[in-house]
């Protein structure tokens, strides 16, 4: 069979091409937003519609769509629907045996006003959990448990949707900034550091964000010390991280940093008023875990053995998380127990075109990969299996009990799974298509002036098409040095403007929505969970686009370059 090269313009007009390329998106998002569907069903809405214009008016082979959409699939069940079923498992066991609220008390010995229960948790927590494992993993686990500390379920899901945004740029040890620099040939370090410069300012902001979403903007004043403590803790440790020790650790670094510099302040310095919710509304996920084992409720004092024995599930989700994430390890377990097979009929079958690549020759780089990821073991989904077994066990959960728990946690997720399912086949149907390229190109038509702002939004929705920041800079990202380099402007600050203004597009991309509803019992709110986040990812895109703009015409200098 003969390959197949992307066209980028089949209609004669990039205005019209571009408007055919977005129909799927926009039949997608207007079902989940108008609310006229299930999330599934419009999940499958915009596959079919991608599927048909794939074939109809972009000339792709229909087996090449098929098979896209089959890879699609496979990615889907071992990196992502694996990755939630283990988590909310886990999230369920703390549940049924009780520790969820040795937890909550806990915390709000701590603190236990909820403004910064949210920002400790769905920002600090959910960006360490980015850093090791990155995916839907900080959405899942953080939303679950500020479910569990009692925060209402939609509430949760928006707050861990907003907050998982500043850390996603390096996220899982540094695999988005890292691939970044193997699709553009730039220097890794020189992009992390230049990350590290836009950045910062987005992550003093988000904690404050958050609250303002919480609260109001008065209850957000009221505790600016903690605010500016854990934001600028980590905002300080990200951009040191970046510029003097590596790529890998940003994440965590910048996490336990913002952890710790919270916990400190904490120790001497208490909000003058506590605030909590004015109502309350029961947690599905927890009256669905509850269900399965009657839930036991805390009484007598919180010794250290015993909030250690209540933690102790989310250390060993920690551990082994970062131990699955380490490169050697990883690439041990790839080697010994993963597949990944070249997919038939479409596997370095589609070449990129000339506007993408910028060669009018391909090179080998140019014709697109398409193996199977078949991961049972290394994916990071086994780790948090794995954490959430032996903490069942530890606590005392026998192994039949355990078995109808899972079944119970994979029961009541099937419709999230099969709307994941159709909206990761629909992603790579539009990837090996060519079609987020056409809407990619279309916003590289400005000129040097807008083009760092519009650049930031390339980046933006780059994850809100695809679900992940490696995803969009693997898509666009050769496409923003050349653009660049063509307008005048440093490669190095596009390049990374990528990844940085991609981080505001992970919040309203369909597979987060789907799997912060998910984690939160909140399936079929999708839609209104798009409405109201939609807003928030628009306007902070635009802050990172604007501070991208002030390094490409104000200060072009602070740009790190190559030595020498």
């Amino acid at each position: 069979m003969s390959v197949w090269t992307q066209q980028y313009d089949p209609l004669g007009d990039w205005r019209l091409s571009a408007l055919v390329a977005a129909v799927p998106v926009v039949v997608l998002l207007g079902l989940l937003v108008s609310g006229r569907a299930q999330a599934w069903q419009a999940a499958l809405a915009g596959l079919l519609s991608a599927w048909g214009l794939a074939v109809s008016v972009f000339g792709m082979p229909a087996n090449m769509v098929a098979a896209a959409a089959g890879v699609g699939f496979v990615f889907a069940l071992f990196r992502i629907v694996w990755l939630i079923v283990a988590a909310v498992f886990l999230y369920d066991i703390a549940v049924v045996t009780g520790q969820f609220e040795v937890m909550k008390a806990s915390i709000a010995r701590l603190s236990a006003d909820r403004r910064i229960q949210a920002v400790l948790v769905a920002f600090s927590f959910g960006a360490f959990v980015e850093g090791a494992a990155g995916f839907g993993a900080p959405v899942a686990i953080s939303a679950a448990f500020l479910v569990g500390l009692g925060f209402r379920p939609f509430q949760a899901a928006l707050l861990c949707l907003i907050a998982n945004t500043a850390p996603v740029a390096w996220g899982a040890l540094g695999t988005p900034i890292k691939t970044l620099g193997g699709v553009t040939a730039l220097d890794v370090e020189l992009l992390s550091r230049t990350a590290g410069r836009i950045l910062p300012p987005v992550s003093l902001i988000v904690p404050a964000w958050l609250v303002w979403v919480l609260a109001g903007w008065r209850a957000t004043w009221e505790i600016w010390p903690a605010l500016l403590t854990i934001g600028g803790a980590f905002a300080a440790v990200q951009w040191a991280w970046s510029h003097y020790v590596g790529v890998d650790l940003v994440d965590i670094a910048s996490s336990v940093g913002s952890l710790l510099a919270g916990m400190g302040l904490l120790a001497v310095w208490k909000p003058r008023r506590v605030w909590d919710f004015t109502e309350s509304a029961p947690s599905p996920v927890a009256t669905n875990a509850a269900a399965a084992s009657p839930g036991l409720r805390v009484v007598g004092p919180l010794s250290p053995r015993r909030v250690a024995r209540a933690w102790m599930p989310f250390a060993l989700l920690t551990t082994t998380v970062l131990i699955w994430g380490l490169p050697a390890v990883k690439k041990t377990l790839d080697q010994s127990t993963s597949w990944f097979p070249a997919m038939p009929g479409l596997h370095r079958m589609v070449v990129k075109g000339e506007p993408v690549t910028g060669r009018p020759v391909p090179s080998e780089a140019d014709y697109e990969e398409a193996t199977l990821p078949i991961v049972p073991v290394s994916s990071t989904g086994t780790a948090v299996f794995l954490a959430a077994i032996l903490s069942g066990l530890a606590l005392g959960v026998p192994p039949g009990r355990l078995a109808l728990l899972l079944a119970g946690t994979v029961r009541r997720l099937r419709p999230a799974m099969a709307t994941i399912f159709a909206m990761l086949a629909l992603g790579f149907v539009t990837r090996y298509a060519g079609m987020d390229a056409v809407l990619g190109l279309a916003l590289t038509r400005t000129g040097p002036l807008l083009y760092p702002i519009f650049g930031t939004l390339l980046g933006w929705l780059g994850v809100a098409l695809t679900g992940s920041d490696t995803a969009s800079n693997v898509l666009f990202g050769n496409l923003q040095t050349i653009t660049a380099s063509k307008l005048g402007l440093s490669p190095i600050l596009m390049a990374s403007a990528n990844s940085t203004g991609g981080v505001m597009g992970k919040m309203v991309d369909a597979q987060s929505i789907v799997v912060a509803a998910a984690a939160t019992g909140e399936h079929g709110k999708e839609g209104p969970l798009l409405r109201a986040v939609l807003g928030h990812s628009i306007v902070l895109a635009l802050i990172v686009g604007a501070i991208v703009w002030v390094y490409a015409h104000v200060a072009p200098g602070l740009i790190p370059a190559p030595a020498g």
